[in-house]
């Protein structure tokens, strides 16, 4: 256990942020499951509305530290992909 005020205060500042940090990843896994299952089902109209709103979760995440911008970059890629593919399909 830390001893100092300043290593206390790292450790609450540390469980904060780990707090937040979950909490934006748990909402873009969300948003993600609903666009993956729109795509499954064949929904590819729902799919696009629900992929800007990926989209928009992506980039404020990675705004925010959470996650890279290039993991940013990449998951936008490979979801258009998978939107892509489905549209080509139907």
């Amino acid at each position: 256990m830390a001893h100092s005020l300043s290593a206390k205060k790292r450790i609450r500042q540390n469980a904060k942020q780990r707090g937040r940090n979950r909490w934006r990843k748990d909402q873009l896994k969300q948003a993600v499951r609903e666009f993956t299952t729109a795509v499954g089902d064949g929904q590819t109209d729902q799919a696009a509305d629900q992929l800007k709103a990926v989209y928009k979760k992506l980039d404020k995440t990675a705004a925010q530290g959470t996650i890279h911008k290039n993991t940013a970059s990449r998951r936008k890629s490979r979801l258009a992909k998978q939107l892509n593919r489905a549209k080509a399909a139907k």
